[in-house]
């Protein structure tokens, strides 16, 4: 079972960082200011939807090393 883990963690751990890769950390975990946009804009919608996008990188990214690391002490 835990090569399994290992195996799953490791596709876990790939898509996440190649998230990541392209839309960079969440905007609560970067220094500096969010930018500001107005509320309903387009460009307001792209940088919410590029946030959810990083979250989603994060998890998975953080996911597969709890995998990996769950897969070895097996």
């Amino acid at each position: 079972m835990s090569i399994w883990l290992i195996a799953s963690g490791l596709g876990f751990l790939f898509h996440g960082l190649l998230i990541l890769w392209v839309g960079n950390l969440p905007w609560a975990f970067r220094a500096g200011k969010k930018p500001n946009f107005e509320k309903g804009s387009s460009g307001a919608f792209q940088i919410f939807w590029l946030d959810q996008y990083s979250y989603i990188g994060l998890v998975l990214t953080l996911l597969g090393l709890a995998q990996i690391v769950g897969g070895g002490l097996n």
